[in-house]
Parts: C-alpha cells; sequence; structure tokens
C-alpha cells in the first residue's frame, strides 16, 4: 500500500469532492487509483464508486466518500 497516496486521496474525498482516476493520476501521480480505494476500504473508510459515461462514449469509475444522510438529504455527521 502506498501511505503516502492514500492520504492524499481520502483527504480530498473527506473534502467533499470525488476523484477519477485521470484526477488522481494528475494530482497525486497515482497510477492505480482502485488499488489505493480498495485499500482505504479495508481500512474502513466507507467509499462508494458508480461508473458514469464520458462525452467520448467511455465508461470511468468516480470515487466518492459515503456519508450517511437523512431523510432530507442533509449529511448526518460532518468530516
Amino acid at each position: 500500500m502506498n501511505k503516502n497516496q492514500s492520504a492524499k486521496i481520502l483527504s480530498a474525498l473527506q473534502t467533499g469532492r470525488s476523484i477519477t482516476a485521470l484526477e488522481a493520476l494528475h494530482e497525486f501521480g497515482c497510477l492505480r487509483l482502485a488499488a489505493r480505494i480498495k485499500d482505504l476500504r479495508r481500512s474502513g473508510h466507507p467509499i462508494r464508486s458508480k461508473m458514469v459515461h464520458t462525452n467520448e462514449g467511455k465508461r470511468i469509475a468516480v470515487y466518492e466518500l459515503d456519508t450517511p444522510t437523512d431523510d432530507k438529504g442533509q449529511r448526518l455527521w460532518a468530516l
């Protein structure tokens, strides 16, 4: 596990943003975002992924921290 990359990725997710593999490569020099996400999940961080279509017709994974919400969509706890 690359702890430095994982820490940077977790920090970015904790700000409420999502991240893609291309963003991780450009911002953190991370070539294997899926592996870092797996490491973070194994450490107990609730990270959700969703597949989205790009304008070029490709499917990519977007990762974000899964924060619990109430029935009105409000976060139950702050980061």
